[in-house]
């Protein structure tokens, strides 16, 4: 397994730190101490969580927060929830992930080409973080799509995770203006930075429930991800 690189080392264990949001500070530790009854037995992470995949990944999932008992639980995105349930499936059948399930940190689950971060690091009451906090978090982001140097698709997953990108070529003064740019499931724009921006609904259980997201239809946008990834320059 590939070393993780020392600036990302050093990244994350600055998201881990951060107690920027008090907002989101007490509803995460608040959430770690009470626990759900299903996983009273755990011991939550109850901190932001950092990124996790592959250092030399060319497509980056960009999603919304943590959920309040799946990686605010586990400490990995996606990570022992209904959302994580559905996605990592998809991302094993699409050649990105090593297994379909993803329980713990320990768990063995290593992706490939792939790297899964969020606009928000901490679990958000009603999991709808504030602007303020967004901003917040907004360099770490930063930071990281810095450091991925091999990117070339971001896939956005709701239209949280996609205005975080857009903003973050807005801060770079690459982008004036988003209007150009909707959100719609399956829309995709080649970027001022060269960049494929892919837009999907998030796999929240909200979507999957009612058939808003279908596993076909996610099948389809990783599938695409590799593809553009493919594409050259």
């Amino acid at each position: 397994m590939e070393e993780t690189p020392a600036w990302l080392v050093q990244l994350n264990r600055e998201v881990i730190s951060c107690v920027r949001c008090p907002r989101l500070v007490e509803f995460r530790e608040k959430i770690a101490r009470e626990k759900r009854r299903a996983y009273r037995d755990c011991e939550y992470w109850g901190r932001p969580v950092p990124g996790f995949g592959d250092p030399q990944a060319r497509v980056l999932v960009l999603g919304l927060a943590p959920g309040a008992h799946g990686s605010n639980r586990t400490g990995r995105p996606f990570t022992g929830d209904a959302s994580g349930n559905f996605m990592y499936p998809v991302l094993y059948e699409t050649g990105f992930a090593s297994q379909p399930t993803a329980i713990s940190r320990n768990d063995g689950l290593r992706l490939k080409d792939l790297y899964i971060t969020a606009a928000a690091r901490c679990a958000p009451p009603q999991n709808k973080p504030l602007p303020s906090e967004l901003e917040n978090c907004a360099p770490y982001l930063a930071r990281e799509l810095d450091g991925l140097k091999k990117l070339r698709v971001i896939v956005a997953l709701g239209k949280i995770g996609f205005d975080a990108y857009l903003n973050f070529l807005k801060r770079r003064t690459l982008l004036k203006s988003k209007a150009a740019y909707v959100f719609q499931h399956g829309a995709k724009y080649r970027m001022p930075d060269g960049k494929w921006l892919l837009a999907s609904y998030h796999p929240s259980n909200q979507n999957t429930q009612t058939g808003k997201l279908t596993r076909q239809m996610f099948v389809r946008i990783f599938k695409e991800a590799a593809r553009m990834a493919d594409m050259p320059e």
